[in-house]
């Protein structure tokens, strides 16, 4: 899958696990500026792994402050 599918399909878990305006959702959105807490960033993080089917690892997720940052992840994911 191409980085743009992924975004793409980032910005609807977003966007519906958020409950924000998918039009909001862009690569550099800050989950924070979406009201995302700790408790948000895991179920993303849960959300990411089932639609993606793969692992992100620990040090991936410390650095998941961005959606660029969560396609990163996803992208360099086994």
């Amino acid at each position: 899958m191409d980085r743009a599918a992924i975004l793409e399909k980032v910005r609807d878990l977003v966007s519906e696990t958020l409950e924000c305006d998918r039009d909001s959702v862009e690569e550099g959105t800050r989950f924070s500026d979406l009201g995302a807490d700790s408790f948000d960033l895991l179920e993303l993080v849960t959300a990411f792994e089932d639609e993606f089917g793969k692992t992100l690892d620990d040090d991936a997720l410390q650095g998941i402050e961005t959606v660029k940052d969560a396609v990163d992840a996803i992208e360099n994911a086994q």
